[in-house]
């Protein structure tokens, strides 16, 4: 298993001074900055495009731009998002028509590529795709809207994605994202994640105006990961 990562989703941070969150939340601790794309049409709400990853990339933030698109079709967000300068970018599988072209179009511009789950779509397609993927990210809630609850039943599949990762041999980072908060980040970590998404836990947890408001809150999940590690 690879060091854990925390991922803040900023579809939870103050939009009015989004440059600012994102600076807070990355001197607090957390590694990558996780982007949640909706197009009002694969999922029924309407958030950010590639412009607004341009301009972080612009307000100075070097951490990683984890773009995860709940749109479709895809590949034209792929390109535009890649020129906005992300890290990684993942996709659904059923937003796709031809999965493995998605995956090499990210591929070939030196990104790294993911396919993302929702909770009642089976793993089965990772089986023609593992030599091709860098993240698989389980969705804890279904799409589409920020401070939804964990499904429980999403711990099991966890450990069905962490066994086939860990028969692949290969360094794939198993992501989980709705509903991870202080209390039950261990109970993730333990059934096979390492990378978290975290929004309202994370945006939610103070309202100072300080750069290290949200180090409590960061450092508590970290403790949490370290006792099942």
């Amino acid at each position: 298993m690879q060091a854990p990562i925390i991922a803040p989703s900023i579809l939870s941070a103050n939009f009015a001074r989004l440059g600012d969150e994102v600076s807070d939340v990355l001197a607090s601790g957390a590694q990558w900055v996780h982007f949640d794309v909706m197009d009002n049409h694969y999922v029924p709400n309407l958030t950010i495009g590639p412009l607004v990853c341009d301009a972080l990339r612009s307000h100075g933030i070097t951490a990683p731009i984890d773009v995860h698109l709940m749109v479709s079709p895809v590949d034209q967000l792929i390109t535009d998002f890649i020129n906005a300068g992300a890290s990684s970018i993942t996709f659904h599988p059923e937003a796709s028509q031809h999965i493995d072209r998605s995956l090499q179009l990210i591929r070939d511009a030196g990104l790294q590529c993911g396919l993302v789950f929702n909770p009642a779509t089976p793993l089965h397609v990772l089986e023609h795709v593992m030599d091709k993927i860098d993240i698989v990210l389980l969705m804890s809630v279904n799409p589409g809207f920020g401070g939804q609850a964990f499904i429980p039943g999403t711990l099991e599949k966890l450990r069905d994605a962490r066994k086939r990762i860990d028969l692949s041999g290969r360094p794939i980072r198993l992501e989980v994202d709705g509903g991870v908060k202080v209390d039950n980040i261990a109970d993730i970590a333990a059934a096979g994640a390492d990378t978290f998404v975290a929004g309202s836990a994370i945006f939610g947890a103070a309202n100072a105006n300080d750069a290290n408001k949200y180090d409590s809150v960061i450092k508590q999940m970290n403790q949490a990961i370290a006792k099942v590690s």
